[in-house]
């Protein structure tokens, strides 16, 4: 969600086109659109998997508000990304809920365009819950979450910190505990034992620790992926963490000009928690985007995962956003 949405009556779109795949001109205007409104609102409104899911089909749906009808522009985009359907499932609804973005172009906000999304995004999905997030705790979209029966579920905290400059604190050098050893991912040997890894690091996440080779391998083909930054712990042969750093080089949240560093996933397994491992290799990945000469760095982390803040806030981070989940139930 952006803001602001309101809901407003006038000029709003009649019919949604939902369709299972983008031509490749509703592919270029949803990406116009999509940077329109992250040079007002200063975020992007899709997140990575939403961005990845605007090319292949699986079940994900798109829904396409034009100005005029059929033909017309492009002022509203909504990605529903429907969960599977287990064998476990009662009745053949997932128990999982469907994930959603929602943005409309700046000159179309207040005009009821995002409410009229966000009932199509509930029909949609049926009988099963739906979780939108807004990027940035916009009061636009506070206000369409609340007309339409969204309530807030979640909160992912924004951080960063200076890297390089007057302002930046110079980094810890933490060596890793007796016995582990840091080292750089190997593509087409560490994807299996890393996946492993990351699944049991976070088994309780939503999504992290539900990534599967498929969700890898798209990240691994990606333009941004480079190795160098990529840090695994090793402890007897054994794959115990994980430090994955990527950059940013074009404009990054907030305006800001790239390039810039993110701590984009750092998880240990369960059994080499506790140790000092989680702080070394964020000091390891931290030092290598410092010696690439880049001014900041940034992450995202649930905002009432405790731990997790006070390592960043050692480490200099601090809060500059937070994002806010809303989740609607179907009714009955």
């Amino acid at each position: 969600m952006g803001d602001p949405y309101g809901s407003g009556v006038g000029n709003s779109p009649g019919e949604i086109k939902i369709t299972g795949r983008l031509s490749a001109s509703e592919r270029t205007a949803v990406d116009a659109l999509v940077e329109a409104a992250a040079a007002e609102d200063g975020v992007r409104a899709l997140d990575e998997r939403a961005t990845l899911l605007l090319g292949p089909p699986d079940a994900t749906r798109h829904l396409l508000a034009r100005a005029d009808g059929e033909g017309g522009e492009v002022v509203g985009y909504a990605h529903l990304d429907l969960p599977a359907v287990s064998t476990n499932d009662t009745d053949g609804i997932p128990a999982e809920a469907a994930t959603a973005d929602l943005v409309v172009r700046p000159d179309y906000r207040g005009r009821g365009v995002g409410r009229v999304l966000a009932d199509a995004l509930v029909a949609e999905a049926g009988p099963v819950p739906v979780q939108v997030w807004a990027h940035g705790p916009h009061p636009g979209a506070a206000r369409l979450a609340a007309a339409t029966g969204f309530t807030a579920d979640r909160a992912l905290a924004w951080m960063r910190r200076p890297l390089n400059g007057p302002h930046a604190r110079p980094l810890p050098d933490i060596a890793p505990p007796a016995g582990v050893t840091i080292r750089t991912f190997v593509p087409g040997s560490d994807e299996q034992a890393w996946l492993a890894v990351n699944a049991a690091a976070f088994a309780a996440h939503p999504e992290q620790g539900r990534w599967t080779r498929a969700d890898l391998d798209a990240r691994i083909g990606a333009g941004w992926f480079d190795p160098a930054g990529f840090f695994v712990a090793e402890r007897d042969g054994e794959l115990a963490g994980f430090h994955w750093t990527k950059v940013h080089t074009g404009q990054v949240r907030g305006g800001e000009p790239g390039p810039a560093g993110e701590i984009y996933v750092l998880g240990v397994a369960p059994h080499a928690q506790g140790g000092g491992l989680a702080k070394a290799l964020a000091a390891a990945g931290l030092a290598y985007l410092r010696d690439r000469g880049l001014p900041t760095v940034m992450l995202y982390v649930e905002a009432d995962n405790r731990a997790a803040l006070g390592l960043y806030e050692r480490l200099g981070f601090a809060r500059a956003a937070t994002d806010v989940m809303y989740h609607h139930e179907p009714a009955g």
